[in-house]
């Protein structure tokens, strides 16, 4: 295949716009927002870099192919004529993912016969129980395929042993805390912290450290996999407890009023290596405090009534947090991730409403703004 070729980095919709400044900010080339995530172009390196540096994906397609297709046998005999072991290994088993729109081949099982049928030809081996996932996306008549390179969804990052009741995913959180205006400069407090998601990664983020660095990746097990020169992009990761360049000390704050959940995040810091700048308490939201130093972001996911409990007993919950970060936050930046417009009014801080986002099939928004007095 070309040496260059589209990459493709999926996202929560309503989030690309953010992704693609991700990218941006990576140093990735101009990349472009498109429904579902941002694309760019590069080669297998570009793959490789994506899934461990970028903290916003889900997941890292590699577009390897495209076929003008109007019927299944015009599907079957241009499929074999793709140079499919360039790619793809024969040992590795690989499953069959068809979708179709638009197109006068409608049926997608049968697609994904031909071109399962394709592959078995070239002495490629397919099984619907494989990780490899070649994916076919037949729209408007073109057969696009790609291999997705990630394997397990990225916010799987080998880091993180606990979980709370409702978990924020770690590539939902990085967006969320960039839309709420962290740059790694400044402290983060979450108040509701949970299994400890915001401000790990947060501390992360601030410190330098690769969010892919402790785990594998489907690209290893490509054809175009390179493990001399992976070995290399790899040793220039940040193994952790790295000095912040604005900040030091623990100023990444978490505390939860269950003390199982506190356990936990602290635990979890210190598997991710961010443990000497973080700190976790027991106790309400009514006993937050500021730490030391310079304005920050409070940034929380608190319970909503689609997803924990009852939303009508919240409004006094929300009530009660809008109430102290006015008494003792001003100034600082606010973050609130939750399902229901009217608890975020609860909290009295006038905050801006951003796009809707799907998290674990509720429709959330994140709310954020300053604190006045």
């Amino acid at each position: 295949m070309d040496t260059e070729f589209e990459i493709f980095l999926a996202c929560a919709p309503g989030l690309e716009p953010l992704l693609r400044d991700e990218l941006r900010d990576a140093g990735f080339a101009n990349p472009l927002c498109v429904a579902g995530g941002a694309t760019l172009r590069g080669g297998w390196p570009d793959v490789w870099r994506a899934n461990l540096v970028i903290r916003g994906a889900s997941r890292v397609l590699a577009r390897i192919g495209e076929i003008r297709v109007m019927h299944l046998a015009q599907l079957d005999k241009r499929a074999r004529k793709m140079e499919w072991r360039a790619v793809l290994r024969a040992d590795i088993p690989i499953k069959v993912d068809v979708t179709c729109r638009k197109s006068r081949i409608y049926h997608a099982k049968a697609a994904a016969e031909r071109i399962e049928g394709a592959l078995t030809a070239a002495g490629l081996t397919v099984s619907p129980q494989a990780q490899m996932v070649l994916r076919a996306r037949i729209e408007d008549d073109l057969c696009t395929f790609s291999v997705d390179t990630s394997g397990e969804l990225l916010h799987k990052r080998g880091l993180k042993s606990g979980m709370g009741k409702a978990p924020m995913r770690e590539n939902l959180a990085a967006l969320f805390l960039r839309a709420a205006g962290f740059d790694g400069t400044m402290p983060v407090v979450d108040p509701m912290c949970g299994s400890g998601t915001f401000v790990i990664e947060a501390a992360e983020m601030a410190a330098g450290l690769f969010p892919g660095r402790a785990r594998a990746f489907g690209f290893e097990n490509l054809a175009t996999f390179d493990r001399p020169a992976w070995d290399v992009m790899r040793a220039e990761a940040p193994k952790g407890r790295v000095p912040m360049p604005v900040l030091q000390g623990p100023v990444f704050q978490g505390s939860d009023r269950n003390e199982g959940a506190v356990a936990m995040a602290r635990q979890n810091a210190e598997q991710a290596g961010v443990a000497d700048s973080c700190s976790f308490a027991h106790h309400a939201v009514s006993d937050m405090a500021p730490p030391e130093g310079p304005k920050g972001l409070v940034m929380v996911n608190p319970p909503y009534g689609g997803r924990i409990g009852n939303k009508k007993l919240l409004y006094a919950l929300y009530g009660s947090f809008g109430k102290v970060l006015k008494e003792r936050f001003r100034g600082w930046r606010v973050g609130i991730v939750t399902s229901e417009a009217g608890l975020a009014r609860a909290t009295g801080l006038g905050l801006a409403a951003g796009p809707v986002v799907d998290h674990g099939g509720i429709r959330v928004r994140l709310y954020h703004g300053r604190v006045s007095g």
